[in-house]
Parts: structure tokens; C-alpha cells; sequence
């Protein structure tokens, strides 16, 4: 996968190797090169210098990514094309793809805030950042220099894939509006369940058992009565009946790993977490 992004990100140029926790396990690659770097600006001066009211900005550099799948080498050229028209004739193929070069390239993004201790570094990107989003194949020579044997466009537009369909469904952009009109507030819960789900996306299970023992206990209170429904409700009595659970995994992540059932448990309760939030937002309207 490749991915363009506008701007730069805090990672340096170069290529990065990843592999997985286990020994023998998939070996990826992740180049990150720096392309049509704006001039570099000049010495600090104690006053501002002066610029043009309507004057146009300056263009931006694209920070271009690539994130090789080292571990599937192709036997030839025809097999790679072959596989590369499989990739698009499936919806599901591509968005696993897609999903799977992000978590890379958010995991390095990661690994860089904590590394830095900066906690205002970005640390998750979307599809939706992307300026342009390539799927391909390439010789390690090539892919190294980012560049492709062949290669295509995955389509980003609005509507393209399930999910987006599922956000536009939500209407975020009213939401939006009316918190920042002080119509609608953002309950606490929302936010710490929001970053349980991109530590378990992450494959941080420990953090994200941390954040779900308190989101949940936030959720139990600050959607109580949230909704006159029977499904509200029963969902609600499911959670507070499975808060122990939460507990116990958090209790264990302060000392190591999950257990594999702790996990389950732990994706189970964030779903059915996100399910009522999902719910209140779309009665709501």
C-alpha cells in the first residue's frame, strides 16, 4: 500500500522494519519519503516580516508511505498481476489492505509520541487523510524508492466503503455543530471508550483494557436514562452484569498480557459499549 499525506508526520525519511511479536512470524517494511519540500524558511526575526493580505499560500510537501507485505513475496511478475486484479474485484480485500497499511504506519506514529513523550503528536491516521491511496507490487528495489511495478488507485470518495457509509449515516458534521454552539456536550465516557478502540485496533490490549474498565463505568452513569427503549435498556443491564469483567481484565493488564479470553471479553464489552452509544445518537437524530 502506499499512501499520500499532506504536510509532513513527526516520523523521519527512511525505511523501517517491522516484524511481529513472534519469532519467525510477518515481516513488514514501511518507507517514508518527503517529496516537493516547501523552501525552507527563513532566520527568526524579532519582528514579522511583512506579506501580502490575499496572498497565496505556500504549497505543501506530501509525505509519501509505503508498506511493504515482505512477508508474501510473488513467484513472478504474471502471479503479482494476477493477485493485484483479485485485490480489486473484492470491496472487503482492498479495505483489509488499506486497514493493514495504516496499522502499520500508525504504529510507528505511535511508537514516535511515546518515544518523544509528546502527547500532542498525531497519533492515528485515517483513510481519509490520504490525498491519493495506491495498491500495487514492485521489485524491493523499487518499492524501497517507492515506486511500483504496477499499481492502482483505491477509491477514497465518500460512500466508497461501508464504513464511511455507516459515519454518514451518523451525521458527525451536525454533532459537531452543535457542540460548538454549546447546543450538545461530549460525554467523558465517548472519548475513553473511543481511545480503547484504537488501542485494541492497535493490538495494545493492555491499554486498551485500562481505558474500557473506566469508559465503561462512565457509560453505566452518564447514559443511564439516556433512552426510553427496550433495547437501550437491556443492552445497559448486559453491561453493568459484565462490569466485572472489565475489571478483572484491567486488573490483569497492570501486571502483563491478557489471557486470550480476557481479550474476547474485552472486544465483546467495547462492542456492545459503541452499540449503545451508536443507538443514542441515531434516535436521537
Amino acid at each position: 500500500m502506499q499512501f499520500d499525506f499532506a504536510g509532513a508526520l513527526p516520523l523521519a525519511d527512511g525505511r523501517y522494519l517491522a516484524r511481529a511479536p513472534e519469532p519467525g512470524e510477518e515481516e513488514s517494511v514501511l518507507v517514508l519519503k518527503r517529496i516537493g519540500a516547501p523552501r525552507a524558511a527563513p532566520r527568526r526575526r524579532r519582528r514579522g516580516r511583512e506579506v501580502e493580505a490575499a496572498g497565496e499560500p505556500q504549497p505543501l510537501a506530501l509525505t509519501r508511505v509505503t508498506t511493504v507485505r515482505a512477508f508474501v513475496p510473488f513467484e513472478d511478475p504474471a502471479e503479482a498481476a494476477r493477485w493485484l486484479d483479485e485485490a480489486f474485484e473484492a470491496e472487503e480485500t482492498t479495505e483489509v489492505l488499506v486497514a493493514e497499511g495504516l496499522a502499520l504506519l500508525n504504529q510507528a506514529l505511535h511508537a514516535q509520541a511515546v518515544a518523544t513523550a509528546n502527547p500532542n503528536s498525531k497519533v492515528e491516521l485515517e483513510t481519509e487523510a490520504a490525498e491519493r491511496i495506491l495498491l500495487g507490487f514492485g521489485s524491493g528495489e523499487e518499492l524501497a524508492d517507492s515506486q511500483f511495478t504496477e499499481a492502482r488507485e483505491v477509491d477514497t470518495s465518500p460512500g466508497s466503503s461501508r464504513r464511511r457509509r455507516r459515519e454518514e449515516e451518523l451525521r458527525p458534521q451536525e454533532r459537531v455543530a452543535a457542540v460548538l454552539r454549546g447546543r450538545e456536550h461530549l460525554d467523558a465516557c465517548e472519548t475513553l471508550l473511543l481511545r480503547a478502540r484504537a488501542d485494541l485496533d492497535s493490538g495494545r490490549d493492555r491499554e486498551a483494557a485500562l481505558q474500557l474498565r473506566v469508559g465503561l463505568e462512565a457509560l453505566l452513569i452518564e447514559l443511564k436514562d439516556a433512552l426510553a427503549d427496550p433495547d437501550h435498556e437491556n443492552d445497559m443491564g448486559t453491561l453493568s452484569e459484565r462490569r466485572a469483567e472489565a475489571g478483572e481484565a484491567a486488573n490483569t493488564a497492570l501486571k502483563g498480557d491478557l489471557t486470550p479470553e480476557q481479550r474476547t471479553q474485552t472486544e465483546e464489552l467495547l462492542k456492545l459499549s459503541e452499540r449503545v452509544l451508536r443507538r443514542r445518537r441515531v434516535l436521537r437524530g
